[in-house]
């Protein structure tokens, strides 16, 4: 039926032209789009209660990138978004078939139509595509990976290159990302575009290539959070189907089915065209108004048609064959459509009497039962049957049976046979099984047994890092693998048994499972002899005769009719070139004429055609292949030869165009072409007649015969080795396998997952056959890829990924749990080498990563196994389970491990795995602190080494014994031992992993000579250590180096130019590793590194460095260090005098804080925004705002008193500085007041000699002098220490000057200088006891020293209130 929003558009296209581009169709249901660009930010007090950090940075940001000049990198989320927001889009999962669906829409007026259609065409070719975490088990959503991926989402909106390169590898155009919303907007230009990522949506690629993309190492280590987690994306597939519509009509040339009924062809005049219900037609634009050419498929004639009869074929794969497999002529009409009826296999029930017409057609009775021979399609004219009462076999008229008896193909089948799974699962050999076991086990060879190993270097493990508690969780999930008493087990299996699980392989092709039992058998072998006198004789051409003219089929005759043509070397030889081969079987033919030999001369006459096609001569072929057909009687016998006769002479007739007898032969040749499970092909050609099988089968709607022709094509694009060909049938067979899928079972009739995943890589499309690689799921059949395959696979397509090489230093994590499942498979099948390779794997990946505890348990499990393989393989496995409890600073059991190892290698001459094993144990003793004990293996390793001259040993060994030196204060020694180390490996070769245990050596000994303060040899070797690094673009290496020459040039010997440029690079490195927090904290670090440098060019560096840790931290939420970036270019913006920026910045950092209800944040913010103003030179009153407003009500809430008093003392210095004293006595009092409360003298003492300072500036002077002497009270009885003692000088001094100059009482003041005379007598300060002598002078009768105040400096006077009117 036509679909509604098509009727929509032919009515609004009466009296108006009908549009010429896609963009005034696709905008005719197309919602409007509107975007946004930079807009204005709103102030930071207006974002919302409960706006989340990441919607702060969204709108900030823009800000940021406007200002910094990097807003060109990112294009920025749409404000609205086409397709309708809000509406539930279906859901485009794994095996959940997505054809484009009719296309329905809101009903608009013609008039909002035409208004529509001029719209930009980009408009209508926007979808949204959102994205959603699940769990597999509970079937929700799991919020806390939903916000992982959304923080990845927002770190990409910065750098979207790998977005958009993702979503080109998924034919798509990303237009922008959206991460509040979960939602990519996406956009087609192509057909094609549309139909690839339909499809890759419909076999659930785009969800596994997005978890690809969002999901760090931690969730690909955490096993079984990643088995049950699924990334659900949705798309609107109405709009997704406007979009393909649109595209369809912009290119005005696409299919279409007949709507019967719209229109009168009789009234439409002679050049209508006569269209049956559901006719194809392929229609073009011409231009006019309501009228499209047309083509019928059925007839090929062609005419004019009403736009109203029109109903597009929704499905892209569709649209696409029919237009690049075009034929000759129409539609047979041999093949009908089917409803509900399946395939089936077994015996069936005559419904009606049947008389055969020709010799090939089987007679029959009503009620008798028939045998299927193969299968029994519906839709087929006919198929081969065996009557079962007369044993007689041909063909037999569907019209007649009743298939109700029959059975189904199996479980989960549908359209092929159990045997035929086999060969077409089965990979090509380069990238097949045993490729990748190959690949394991490069990946598991270790060299630890011959070279030494660094203290604590693995130059590919990320020690530092702390895997989370569900991760050392996941990896010890032993339960995976075999326990150990199953393993102690196998101890009694025989060698012969511990094999590959992958040694039994299928064959490669059909051919060869036909003959895969009979390699015993001798094909016979003909001898070409053209001597003119042999010819004649008919005894020469008896052998041949006599082998051909057999009246059944038997193996020898596989190379006759293959595809390969390999009769030309098994069956005949003896001839120069195929000339004479054609004469020879010519003039057998001619001997099987005269002597009626009918099977043989059928069989030459098809060897002559066969060889006629493959030079080009379609007639004379013709001509052989009639005349066998014409002579043939009794066919069935040989039914290879019978259907290689009529498939090539079918495709000879469609290639000439021969319509009439194509048509004639059609019914039988496609019984015997796709009925027949298991046939050889015969010949290339044969794919035309297939391309036109599925032509019918989509004209009908046959979708059975659509599958099973959909799979013969792919096997033989196969089998040709037609890779680029195969990969859109392959596609199609993979959906409809999905299609075709019976709600009773869960098996799909043919998993195509491992030739598409190996399509896709040699079409090098790393993340779709990843996706697909990981989708597959191993089926057990024989001979079909299995987990190992599966893994290695993996495993070279993520390194392809990363942009690297597959290497044993670089394992990725996505492939753990795929590793642990080829485990597990290859336990099952106790192979036990395979199991200890993959334990290695395991055990080195989990090294890499940071995992130690995984690390060692997979290295244990390899020692057990190895133990049932042989000493060799045990020893190495020990040694490297020991390096790992090393690594993992275990090193009790480390040198548990060595010593039974040096018991084992007693009375042997292994030397040098005896001080591989001596090194070890040095390592593992220091460890547990026997230093001496230590030193003495390395020098037995040392001497092993040079007993064997190997240089690198003995290089390692004295690095080693100048790290045991270094780490125990022995600088001098250290240098000693590791400058012999380093020139020994200046002599050897370089390569990456020699010269990156150099880089080793050169950091130890440039510690060393920093503990010698050699400062210029130390930043050399520093140095020199970088540059290897550099030069073997190991960054993990140079972000150690790195940092090491940070912290040099930094805190050892500063240099802050140097410091700044190791610091960018060290920016540039966490940006290679991806690691966004630690480019954040550099970015910080380096913004202050700008700052103190002061110039306003650097002040300028500094806040760009801020803005881009500012970015950072928001897409990461670090809510603490967003809102300190937030503040930094607040700060930054003050020094440089752009006032107008201050309060905004300052404002969001505590907006930032006070949405996540981070109080102790926001008072702290406060107090520092305020800082700045009262540190600084300007506005110094704008700090009130931010102490007295902002930071003094959160401290009260949080009952903060040592916070609330340290903003008091501040806001009274202010007012102080600022002379506002009456504002300055209110606050000092308050502070006076809290300091009492906190219990701390200092601050007491620091509040009250402020409050005296504020009743002087407002000549309060008893007051002045009651708090002075407050303040003297809290002092401790006796002196301390010489701070105290001019303390009392100063404040006894000041108490003189007070009373004597504003209070006129001379006494008092006496007596103060007396004892400020004491103090500064204490202090032995001749200078100050002067002046004081010259104060005490002037006042008449006071006394001359300290004479006549004996005491007076060590205690104090206690006769004033001591503050107490105060408080």
């Amino acid at each position: 039926m036509i679909s509604r929003s098509w009727k929509k558009f032919l009515s609004s296209c009466k009296g108006v032209a009908v549009p010429g581009t896609l963009a005034r169709l696709a905008n005719t249901y197309a919602a409007p789009c509107t975007r946004t660009g930079a807009r204005r930010v709103p102030a930071p007090a207006a974002f919302p209660r409960g706006t989340r950090l990441g919607e702060i940075g969204a709108s900030w940001s823009r800000v940021l990138r406007e200002e910094s000049g990097a807003g060109e990198q990112s294009k920025g989320p749409c404000a609205g978004v086409c397709g309708g927001a809000g509406e539930e889009c279906d859901s485009c999962c794994p095996h959940s078939p997505m054809l484009l669906p009719p296309w329905d829409h809101p009903q608009r007026t013609a008039a909002e139509r035409r208004g529509k259609w001029w719209r930009e065409k980009t408009m209508a070719s926007e979808i949204s595509l959102f994205f959603s975490v699940e769990s597999r088990s509970s079937r929700c959503l799991n919020s806390q990976l939903q916000e992982a991926a959304r923080k990845k989402l927002w770190a990409l909106e910065s750098d979207d290159r790998d977005v958009c390169a993702l979503f080109k590898e998924l034919s798509a155009r990303l237009v922008c990302m959206q991460a509040q919303e979960d939602r990519f907007l996406l956009t087609f230009r192509t057909l094609e575009e549309v139909w690839k990522f339909s499809t890759y949506l419909t076999l659930g690629y785009v969800g596994s290539c997005l978890e690809q993309l969002l999901f760090d190492q931690e969730y690909w280590l955490n096993c079984a959070l990643m088995e049950d987690t699924e990334i659900r994306v949705t798309v609107d597939e109405d709009r997704l189907a406007t979009i393909h519509m649109s595209l369809l009509l912009q290119e005005g040339n696409f299919f279409s089915r007949a709507v019967p009924g719209v229109w009168q062809p009789e009234q439409e005049g002679e050049e209508s065209l006569q269209l049956c219900k559901n006719e194809l037609i392929h229609v073009k634009n011409i231009g006019e108004e309501s009228k499209w050419e047309g083509m019928s498929l059925l007839t090929g004639q062609r005419g004019l048609v009403p736009v109203t009869a029109l109903d597009p074929i929704p499905h892209p794969f569709y649209q696409w064959f029919l237009k690049n497999y075009a034929v000759g002529f129409g539609i047979s009409q041999e093949i009908s459509g089917t409803t509900s009826q399946s395939i089936v296999k077994g015996r069936c029930t005559a419904t009606e009497d049947h008389r055969g017409a020709a010799w090939d057609e089987l007679s029959f009775s009503k009620g008798d039962s028939i045998e299927v021979i193969g299968f029994f399609i519906p839709g087929l004219p006919w198929f081969v049957g065996k009557s079962v009462s007369s044993g007689s076999i041909g063909f037999v008229p569907t019209r007649y049976i009743s298939p109700e008896a029959c059975e189904p193909l199996g479980k989960g089948l549908v359209f092929l046979s159990e045997e035929e799974k086999c060969p077409l699962l089965r990979i090509p050999r380069n990238g097949g099984e045993q490729h990748f076991t190959t690949l394991l086990s490069d990946l598991a060879r270790t060299d630890i047994t011959s070279v030494y190993r660094l203290d604590g270097f693995e130059p590919t493990a990320m020690l530092p890092k702390v895997p989370s508690e569900a991760v050392l969780h996941g990896c010890k999930d032993i339960q995976l693998l075999q326990s150990w008493e199953e393993i102690n087990d196998l101890a009694t299996t025989s060698t012969s048994e511990l094999s590959s699980p992958g040694s039994d392989s299928a064959p490669a092709t059909l051919e060869d499972v036909l003959l895969e039992k009979l390699d015993d058998f001798d094909d016979p072998k003909f001898f070409i002899d053209l001597n003119a006198g042999h010819m004649e004789d008919a005894d020469v051409f008896d052998p041949i005769l006599t082998f051909l003219n057999q009246d059944s089929y038997v193996p020898s005759f596989q190379s006759l009719y293959d595809l390969s043509f390999s009769f030309l070397n098994s069956t005949f030889y003896g001839f120069s070139d195929e000339d004479e081969l054609v004469l020879y079987l010519e003039t057998s033919r001619n001997w099987a004429k005269r002597t009626h030999s009918v099977w043989a001369h059928v069989r030459l006459c098809f060897l002559l055609g066969k060889l006629c096609i493959k030079k080009v001569k379609f007639s004379q072929a013709r001509v052989y292949f009639e005349e066998a057909m014409s002579i043939l009687d009794r066919g069935f016998g040989d039914l290879p030869l019978l259907a290689a006769l009529h498939v090539n002479l079918a495709s000879i007739y469609l290639k000439q165009n021969m319509k009439h007898k194509f048509s004639s032969l059609l019914g039988k040749t496609v019984a015997l072409l796709v009925c027949l499970p298991g046939r050889s092909f015969s010949s290339e050609n044969e794919l035309e007649v297939m391309m036109y099988v599925l032509r019918e089968a989509i004209a009908v709607g046959n979708a059975p015969l659509e599958a099973r022709v959909c799979f013969l094509i792919v096997k033989l694009f196969l089998q040709l080795g037609k890779n680029d060909e195969v990969l859109p049938f392959t596609e199609h067979l993979q959906c409809l396998s999905t299609t075709l899928l019976s709600p009773d079972t869960s098996s799909v009739p043919l998993d195509a997952a491992p030739i598409l995943s190996y399509l896709y890589d040699k079409k090098y499309l790393p993340n779709i056959a990843l996706a697909s690689a990981r989708l597959f799921v191993p089926s057990g059949v024989k001979g079909a890829p299995t987990p190992i395959w599966r893994a290695g696979f993996i495993l070279q397509n993520t390194s392809k990924l990363l942009g690297s090489q597959l290497e044993r230093s670089s394992i990725p994590a996505l492939a753990c749990f795929y590793l642990k499942q080829a485990l597990h498979f290859s336990c099952e099948s106790r192979a036990v080498p395979i199991q200890r390779t993959l334990c290695a794997i395991l055990s080195r990946m989990y090294l890499q990563h940071g995992v130690l505890d995984g690390a060692v348990c997979y290295a244990a499990m390899a020692v057990t196994l190895s133990r049932l393989m042989g000493e060799e393989e045990a020893f190495e496995s020990s040694l490297s389970l020991g390096w790992m409890y090393l690594l993992h600073s275990q090193p009790g059991p480390a040198a548990a491990i060595m010593w039974q190892l040096l018991r084992s290698l007693h009375g042997t001459d292994s030397v040098t795995q005896g001080g591989a094993v001596h090194n070890l144990l040095a390592i593992a003793l220091k460890g547990e602190g026997q230093v001496q004990k230590a030193a003495e293996n390395y020098l037995r390793a040392l001497h092993k080494a040079k007993e064997t001259g190997n240089k690198r040993n003995q290089a390692i060994a004295l690095a080693n014994l100048g790290q045991l030196s270094l780490s125990h204060g022995a600088s001098q020694l250290s240098e000693l031992y590791l400058l012999q180390s380093a020139q020994l490996y200046a002599e050897l070769q370089g390569s990456e992993d020699l010269e990156m245990e150099l880089v080793r050596v050169l950091l130890w000994l440039a510690q060393a000579m920093v503990n010698r303060q050699r400062m210029e040899d130390g930043k050399l070797c520093y140095e020199l250590a970088l540059v290897f690094a550099l030069k073997w673009h190991n960054v993990r290496g140079q972000l150690h180096i790195t940092e090491s020459l940070c912290h040099f040039y930094s805190k050892v010997s500063p240099n802050p130019q140097a410091s700044i440029t190791y610091h960018e690079h060290w920016v540039s490195l966490a940006q290679q590793l991806q690691d966004r927090e630690l480019e954040g904290n550099v970015w910080q670090t380096l913004s202050q590194l700008y700052e103190a440098l002061g110039t306003s060019e650097a002040l300028r560096q500094s806040l760009d460095c801020t803005k881009q840790s500012l970015r950072i931290f928001i897409d990461l939420e670090e809510t603490v260090k967003a809102a300190e970036a937030w503040l930094q270019a607040g700060r930054l913006y003050y020094l440089m005098q752009e006032d107008e920026l201050v309060e905004m910045y300052f404002q969001a950092a505590i907006q930032t804080a006070l949405k996540w209800e981070n109080f102790s944040l926001a008072m702290d913010l406060y107090e520092k925004a305020g800082d700045t103003f009262f540190n600084g030179s300007r506005n110094r009153d704008r700090a009130v705002e931010f102490y007295r407003g902002g930071a003094v009500p959160l401290a009260r809430k949080l009952k903060a008193i040592k916070t609330e008093l340290r903003l008091f003392n501040k806001l009274a210095e202010l007012q102080i500085g600022l002379q506002g004293y009456e504002k300055a006595l209110e606050f000092a009092t308050l502070a006076a007041r809290l300091s009492i409360r906190v219990g701390d003298q200092l601050q007491e003492l620091v509040a009250f000699h402020r409050l005296a300072t504020v009743y002087y500036f407002l000549h309060m002077y008893e007051m002045a002098e009651d708090c002075y002497l407050k303040t003297l009270a809290l002092r401790p009885p006796l002196l301390q220490c010489s701070g105290e003692a001019l303390y009392y000088c100063k404040v006894y001094c000041h108490l003189g000057n007070l009373t004597l100059h504003k209070l006129k009482d001379e006494q008092d003041a006496a007596a103060y200088f007396l004892l400020a005379l004491a103090a500064a007598t204490e202090l032995e300060d001749q200078e100050l006891q002067g002046l004081i002598r010259a104060k005490l002078g002037d006042i008449p009768g006071a006394l001359r020293g300290p004479e006549g105040t004996p005491g007076c400096a060590t205690y104090r006077s206690r006769w004033l209130s001591e503050g107490g009117r105060i408080v």
